[in-house]
């Protein structure tokens, strides 16, 4: 297969599997559930969808404002206003691109802040290596916190306690296989994902030799916390939702976390995998993907509105560079 029948394969597919996804739910709800679930979207109260997105713009100027952590030790101290257009113009070029914004960040940040693309690149992919820590710490707590209902919902799908430790143990031993096998292996994949697994863990341990890691750290756990929260007002769009907690809603957001990387801004998938970890709770599927269906809305909104403004203000407001 060519190099360039694969790089339209990336492009093409997930947005055929987020074409495909909306027709799914679509003709898979009855007329009766479809106008209910309209009239939802309709009548949200803009109050709690408008500070949704205002948490969600907050979440992007501390982003902004942590990217110049990473590289300050490198020398750039880059305007945080430029950082936040870097960032929107990111998200923007991934609902059409799969992470085609990282490297559209990194060359903005070359062309308008002289930031050489391959260092820009690295402090992007360490703000990944952290951001996959922190959802796996986010899942960890909603394990935790929702032990009993997650064994329920897989016993009543018959899946048993005995079956789920087997595998949990499964999982381990593989993870354990896996790495031996990279240790002593010497073939070019091994060798490659060697490499891999270094320079994330270099990327990460860089973070407690910068000088600002306090308020890195801090930035980190409030760019979740702003994560969660965008997410977590939308309930109080929805009747039945408003009575669920945050550690009910935490599982949704994970459901959710992965359907966003899988197909182009989790276009279709969205709001079926938020819909079906709410249901886990007791909410019916119209309900569940009237909040899927306002929410994905409310910030792909966000980023299409914020993602074009930054396109035109950035060279706007750069014209002497």
């Amino acid at each position: 297969m060519s190099s360039r029948l694969k790089r339209l394969l990336k492009i093409v597919v997930p947005v055929l599997l987020g074409v495909f996804l909306v027709w799914y739910s679509y003709y898979n709800t009855s007329p009766e559930d479809r106008k209910e679930i309209f009239r939802y979207i309709r009548e949200a109260d803009m109050f709690w969808v408008g500070l949704s997105v205002l948490i969600g713009i907050a979440s992007h100027i501390s982003r902004a404002i942590r990217w110049n952590y990473l590289l300050e030790p490198l020398g750039y101290r880059p305007k945080i206003w430029n950082n936040i257009f870097f960032i929107l113009i990111a998200y923007f070029a991934n609902l059409g691109i799969p992470r085609s914004g990282e490297v559209l960040r990194a060359t903005a940040l070359a062309t308008y802040e002289k930031v050489p693309f391959q260092k820009g690149f690295g402090t992007i992919v360490t703000e990944r290596v952290v951001d996959l820590l922190m959802l796996l710490l986010i899942i960890f707590i909603a394990l935790l916190s929702q032990t009993n209902i997650i064994l329920s919902y897989l016993k009543a799908n018959g899946i048993g306690l005995t079956a789920t430790l087997i595998l949990v143990a499964g999982g381990i031993l593989f993870l354990f296989v896996f790495l031996a096998f990279l240790r002593r292996s010497s073939s070019r994949l091994a060798i490659k994902l060697k490499d891999l697994v270094k320079g994330l863990l270099d990327g990460v341990m860089s973070i407690f030799k910068m000088k600002n890691k306090w308020l890195f750290i801090f930035h980190t756990f409030f760019i979740w916390g702003a994560y969660i929260a965008m997410f977590w007002v939308i309930k109080f769009t929805v009747v039945e939702t408003i009575s669920l907690g945050m550690s009910e809603f935490l599982v949704a957001f994970i459901a959710g976390a992965f359907a966003m990387s899988t197909t182009n801004g989790g276009i279709g998938l969205y709001p079926i995998a938020v819909s079906k970890a709410l249901s886990i709770y007791g909410v019916s599927a119209v309900s569940g993907d009237a909040f899927g269906w306002i929410m994905w809305i409310a910030q792909t909104l966000m980023v299409v509105v914020f993602g074009a403004i930054s396109f035109l203000l950035l060279p706007l407001l750069n014209r002497n560079r």
